[in-house]
This record gives C-alpha cells, structure tokens and sequence, in this order.
C-alpha cells in the first residue's frame, strides 16, 4: 500500500494518516498552509523530539529531588513508591494501549473497563486451577470476546459506539458475577472447597519475578544515602531491576511491538487508514471491516491482560476489582494523543498517583502541594507570555490557593488522597486538550461499497 490515495483525489499521509485535499488558495484543512512543506497537516503541532523528552525527564527528576529535601517526604523518589506505582500502570497502560488500537480503526472503546472485568475473572477462574502463566493467557481471551462482542455490534450492525461500549461495560459486570457465585460460591464444588466465594475465586500461585542481583544492592545502598539527585535516580532505578513481574516485562515489549506494528508496516499504515479514511482505504483494496474487526479483538485482548494482571498481582479475582481502571486507560489513550508513548507516560502518571495514595497518604500528597503550585504558576507565566489572559489567571488562582493550602496544613485529608489519581486524570486532560488530534473517522459508521 503507498502513501497516497486516488480515485477521490485525497491524500492519505505514511505518518500521520491526515487526509489532504488540494484545492485553489493551496491550504489543507484545519487551516494548514499547504506552501510550507514543513507545516504539519490540520495544524498538528510538532511532535517533541527525544532530545526534549529527555530534557523533560531531566527537569522532572530535579523536581522531585528537590521536593523531596525541601518537604523531607522520602517516599517521593523511593523504590518501594516507584516499585509500587509500576505495579498499577501496567494494567492502566495495557488498558489504554488496548483503546489505542481500537480508535486508530475509527471504533471508539469506552468498553474498556467490562473487557479488563472479563481478563481478571478468566484470569481467577483459570489460574487458581493452571497456574498465573494460563491465567494471564485465560485474561487475555476473556478480554477478546468482550472486544469481539463490541466489534459485531459497531462494525457489523452499526451501533453507535457509545451506546456499545457502556454496554458491554454493564454485560461484563452482570456476566461475572453471575458466574463468580456460579462456579466460585457454589456450596460444595471444588472451588469453595479451595476458598473460592461468590465474590472471589480461589487463590493461585505467585507469578514469576526477576532480580538483578548485583545491581539491585547496589542501587539500594546508593538510595540510603540520601544524596540530592544521586540517591533519587538510585531509587526510581532500583524499582526497574527488583522483583519485576515478568508480565510486566511483557507490556513493556507489547508497547514497543504495538508502535512497530501500528507505524512501521504496511499492516499499521492500512489499520490507521481505517480510521483516517476508510472510504480512501477502501478504494486501494483495503478489507476495512476486518482491519476494524482486528483492531477491537487486540483492544479487548490487551484490556483483559490487564484485567487479568490485576488478578495475578493479588492471587486471587475479586468483585468490582478493576476500579475504574479501564476509564482511566481511555484517559491515559487520549492524554497520549493517541501513541503508544504518549499513553506509557500518562500510565506512569497515573500508576505513580495511584500508588503514592496506597502507600504514603496524606504527608507525601501534602509535599506534592507544593510542586503543583510551581508547575501551576509556571504555567500561567507562559500562558500569559503567549496572550492567553483568561487561562493565566485561572492557572494562577489555583497554583495560589494550593501554595496557600500547603502552608497552612500539615498533611492531607484522607478523602482527598483518595480521590488524588481521578482529580490527576481530569486536570492532565484539561492542559492536554488543546493539542489533541483523534483520527478523523472515529466513530463514524462505515459499510462496504461507500466509496462507489
């Protein structure tokens, strides 16, 4: 498949998937100037370099630094924090990387949460009886059939997508805990026998972790020192090589695999067309309804991975154990613009929140306050550098409210350590709207022959 597209004289870009149409005063849409080769089609701003992502790392990492010797919160830069707060975005990332796959087909998969509900309870089901490794690939089918179920409903009959995924979402609760009191809280079977209830399924064995052991103590030893900067990478490294669960080793290589297959084969190129323009798509000889039919089944089967990795973690399925999660993985997908990077630094984020209200409560999110307030007033001085008043004086207004609520307490109250990784999810999509770009037939009904 090239580049390009006829027959309706639009232009399908290798990279960004845009579309194109040449017109009289030479502009694309979304007001791009077509006579600048350099500008970026429906005015898509440049995407950061590696160079500035690692200048961004490097800022981030003297913050918390320096965060952590003003306010005296070790837990900030600690290895059981960063230990912990990759523990819960792996299964935030596989949830938002499996949304990633479905949009990029043009499906929207809000029905992230009921697919990542089937992963854990396949994952309890199996597990408990096969062992984690079969649980992990039990999660995975589970997740599938939810993605296939919402695959028939919005590619076949043309349900809209919302309506779809809310239902499957309300099915996928239904469904499991029917069946948890079904095989698991049935009187008298094998699983209530091993400790299985209606609300949980028996416990299964620990997943395989790695070490590395020399690196490890050393790191460990370098963090007790407490050393400005030193001792604070020690720790956020120490976390990466020590007793890291093997499946998390296995969503790291399926972000790394889902970017080299979305954006560097022709099966990507023709997927992303699908989403961009399918009629386009279609004119070039490209299946759209089964491109779309595989895009949902990974989504649903990357949801149910992390479904059941959630399972794993704690041995056992458990009611109501997803806990939003699979919504936060949208959140993660659209703050990342869409790309499998972008998602694994909003799962992080959100993975770090989510662990910091678990581990160290009110004193630690009371230290990150301070920084908050920082990158708040940081905010409105560049906003009000590049003319925009009114978001200035709002980034300004809460940035002093929080610097005020910092110096005015010592700690934070429980509820709102809480509800800390939800108000991160609402406040990183907000700053991120403004550049966000979904492929342009998301969502949009497709049947065969539209293009004729």
């Amino acid at each position: 498949m090239t580049a390009k597209a006829g027959g309706n004289g639009t232009g399908t870009h290798g990279e960004s998937g845009a579309n194109g149409k040449g017109n009289g005063n030479g502009k694309r849409p979304g007001g791009g100037n077509g006579t600048s080769a350099a500008r970026r089609p429906d005015g898509a701003r440049r995407k950061l370099s590696y160079p500035v992502v690692l200048l961004i790392i490097a800022g981030a990492l003297v913050a918390l630094s320096l965060l952590r010797i003003i306010t005296g919160s070790d837990q900030v830069t600690s290895s059981g924090q960063y230990s912990s707060a990759l523990a819960a975005a792996v299964p935030i990332g596989l949830a938002g990387l499996g949304g990633l796959w479905s949009e990029r087909a043009g499906v929207i998969n809000i029905g992230l949460e009921g697919m990542m509900m089937l992963g854990t309870f396949a994952a309890g089901w199996i597990g408990w009886q096969q062992g984690p490794w079969m649980a992990a690939l039990a999660g995975i089918v589970g997740g599938a059939l939810g993605g296939l179920v919402h695959a028939i409903a919005t590619v076949t009959f043309g349900v809209d997508h919302i309506v779809s995924g809310v239902a499957v979402n309300i099915l996928a609760l239904g469904v499991v805990q029917f069946l948890a009191k079904l095989w698991f809280g049935a009187e008298g079977s094998a699983a209530a026998d091993a400790g299985g209830n209606d609300k949980q399924s028996p416990p299964m064995e620990d997943m395989p972790t790695f070490t590395v052991p020399g690196l490890a103590d050393g790191l460990q030893a370098v963090e007790k020192h407490h050393w400005f900067l030193v001792s604070d990478l020690a720790g956020i490294l120490g976390s990466f090589v020590s007793n890291v669960s093997w499946l998390t080793v296995l969503a790291v290589a399926l972000f790394a695999g889902s970017f080299f297959a979305l954006w560097r084969s022709s099966f990507g190129l023709r997927l992303r067309s699908c989403g961009e323009s399918p009629i386009a798509a279609e004119t070039l000889g490209v299946n759209v309804l089964r491109y779309k039919y595989a895009a949902v089944t990974v989504s649903g089967a990357l949801a149910g991975l992390g479904g059941a990795f959630l399972a794993i973690g704690v041995h056992i399925y458990q009611d109501q154990q997803t806990g939003g999660r699979g919504y936060i993985g949208l959140a993660t997908m659209i703050f990342g613009n869409w790309r499998p990077g972008g998602v694994a630094m909003g799962a992080g984020l959100f993975g770090f929140m989510d662990a910091l209200q678990l581990r160290a409560g009110g004193p630690t999110v009371h230290a990150l306050l301070l920084l908050v307030a920082v990158m708040l007033a940081a905010l409105a001085l560049w906003k009000l550098r590049k003319g925009g008043m009114v978001q200035a004086a709002i980034s300004g207004v809460i940035a002093v409210g929080l610097l005020v609520w910092y110096l005015m307490t010592d700690t934070v109250p429980l509820e709102f350590v809480e509800m800390s990784p939800y108000i991160t999810t609402l406040l990183v999509l907000s700053l991120a709207a403004q550049r966000l770009r979904p492929p342009k037939a998301i969502g949009k009904s497709y049947r065969r022959g539209q293009g004729t």
